[in-house]
């Protein structure tokens, strides 16, 4: 018998990890999906992670006229363009912690959204979105 319920633990747990890497591949195909429902009308649209605290997100970042828009399975959110005071791309997150990429900062009503970009995706943002500090609200971050 302890033959029978050393097989069923390992079953279960070989089971448990299929699940994860099957929800796993599945977010990441919705993040692949956004992506190409954004192409055609983002100036940019590329993979990166939104930080938060600790945590890394997953997320479609595109770059519009008016707006930063991220996405996932479970958010959706958009940031105005007009309310962005300051662009900042950098090598480590607010925390200090360094990263292999990029760090594209914006701060927006005393808020900091953070993402990270792999090198490649961060050019283009730069060149898209260049950095930039707005001193008091006379001038707004815009896309080129």
């Amino acid at each position: 018998m302890p033959q029978l319920e050393t097989i069923t633990v390992v079953g279960v747990v070989v089971l448990a990890i299929l699940v994860w890497l099957y929800f796993r591949q599945r977010s990441k195909d919705h993040v692949e999906e956004v992506l190409a429902r954004h192409k055609g009308s983002a100036r940019v649209c590329s993979r990166a992670c939104l930080l938060e605290g600790m945590e890394q997100i997953p997320v479609a970042l595109a770059l519009t006229a008016d707006a930063i828009n991220y996405e996932n399975r479970d958010l959706q959110a958009s940031i105005d363009l007009s309310v962005i005071e300051e662009v900042e791309y950098d090598d480590e997150t607010a925390t200090g912690h360094t990263i292999a990429g990029k760090v594209l900062r914006l701060r927006a009503h005393n808020h900091v959204f953070e993402f990270t970009l792999d090198l490649p995706s961060a050019k283009e943002w730069e060149a898209a979105l260049p950095a930039r500090r707005v001193d008091r609200g006379v001038d707004r971050a815009k896309a080129v």
